[in-house]
């Protein structure tokens, strides 16, 4: 996953919390719908995750233009585009779980 995604997602978290504190989020420049940014970030990791994959297999196959390099470089690529994702699941799981226990 590029760092273009997780800004994106951490711009739209910012406009979020500016939206439930009272302020006009929808002025923010470039705010997207979080559920699109986020579909768009898993597409991402699958992605990469099925490139991987594709190269692992032709590597495997013995195919004459499969690079050991090459597909080691885009498994690591996958595995940590895939554990930042989990990461920022932790995340919006641990916020929801801390705006669910506020008391009104």
């Amino acid at each position: 996953m590029n760092t273009q995604g997780i800004d994106q997602l951490l711009t739209e978290l910012s406009a979020a919390s500016a939206k439930a504190a009272g302020k006009d989020a929808s002025s923010t420049p470039g705010a997207a719908d979080f559920a699109a940014l986020l579909k768009s970030s898993i597409d991402q990791v699958n992605g990469a995750q099925t490139n991987a994959m594709q190269l692992q297999q032709e590597f495997d196959r013995g195919a004459p233009g499969a690079d050991l390099q090459e597909v080691m470089v885009s498994l690591q690529k996958a595995n940590l585009s895939f554990q930042t994702m989990v990461q920022v699941r932790n995340r919006l799981v641990s916020a929801y779980q801390e705006i669910m226990n506020m008391s009104v």
